[in-house]
């Protein structure tokens, strides 16, 4: 199963209050609902991919409203191979389009969160939560990065839910696509905010457990992407000086060289890889006082100077 599956699994089980249920409902019809005429008058249709969905709403609406409930599967075609279940009450359609908040003035799916179904903080979660079952998913922690949305019916409704998101401070963005609307989270803190908001603990602790495996790994990575940087840069100065020593070798007199050059000779062929730091703490063993860092850069700055002014008398 995908972290989504397991996600929505885990929130499947989460019981609410009636207050709850009304707006996790809300949520899902808002969605993933519509509404059809005929003769025989209006009807609600829910539909969705998932059966333990389309379970968790029928047990819902049931339980809020004595109606009869149809289900129909329909099998999936080609293209799209998986089932499609659809939930469809004709009975009451208009009280409950009312008392769900989904009803506007033009006796169609409202476009907005109604305030009057989220007016308590457990509400509010609950509206997230449904939101989520209904078209949220959210990547696997594993991968390469962090994204979690939920598909929206229009602009003015992914706008609302992210006014509703932001009450918890949940950093997101409404965004139209060709497959239509949706909000999205892609800091990873805020995901793992929206999935403790929804209940979803047992999907946060395992979320924030590889979160954390992922940035000690990424931070470990950039610790030896900067030593092996660094010892690449030792190593290149190091053979810069070496050829700059071999060049005064072949054409300077080493008599007329100062002492401090020809001691900074001397520690650079005695230790061609070391660095500057290590060769401080060695000229100690050679020499009565240590030559500071900033002493050795010096000289092999004198050093270059002193091989460059050879090497163009040499060609002259």
């Amino acid at each position: 199963m995908s972290f989504t599956s397991d996600t929505k699994k885990e929130l499947l089980s989460i019981k609410e209050d009636q207050c709850c249920k009304i707006a996790s409902l809300s949520a899902m019809l808002a969605i993933n609902g519509y509404l059809t005429l005929s003769s025989d008058g209006m009807k609600l249709t829910f539909q969705t991919t998932s059966l333990p969905i389309v379970r968790k709403a029928i047990q819902t609406l049931k339980s809020l409203y004595p109606v009869h409930v149809d289900v129909v599967m329909k099998k999936g075609i080609r293209l799209q191979k998986k089932n499609q279940y659809m939930m469809s009450v004709s009975e009451k359609v208009p009280m409950i389009m009312r008392e769900l908040g989904l009803m506007d003035e033009t006796q169609g799916f409202a476009q907005t969160i109604d305030d009057a179904i989220i007016e308590r903080s457990c509400c509010k979660r609950s509206y997230l939560r449904g939101a989520f079952l209904a078209s949220g998913s959210i990547n696997h922690p594993h991968s390469s990065s962090y994204h979690l949305e939920i598909a929206c019916p229009s602009m003015s409704y992914a706008e609302s839910l992210r006014d509703l998101m932001q009450v918890f401070e949940l950093k997101t963005k409404p965004l139209q696509k060709k497959r239509g609307y949706l909000v999205y989270i892609k800091d990873s803190e805020k995901i793992a905010d929206f999935l403790r908001v929804v209940g979803a603990m047992q999907a946060l602790f395992e979320y924030e457990d590889e979160r954390i495996k992922r940035d000690f790994v990424n931070s470990i990575t950039r610790v030896m992407n900067m030593e092996i940087a660094n010892q690449n840069k030792t190593f290149e100065a190091a053979n810069r000086q070496l050829k700059n020593i071999e060049i005064i070798d072949k054409l300077v007199d080493e008599s007329t060289l100062p002492d401090s050059v020809v001691e900074a000779m001397f520690l650079r062929k005695t230790y061609p890889e070391a660095s500057l730091n290590e060769l401080s703490e060695l000229s100690g063993d050679h020499y009565s006082k240590k030559i500071s860092k900033s002493g050795l850069n010096h000289r092999f700055r004198n050093i270059a100077q002193i091989a460059k002014e050879a090497l163009e008398k040499y060609e002259k």
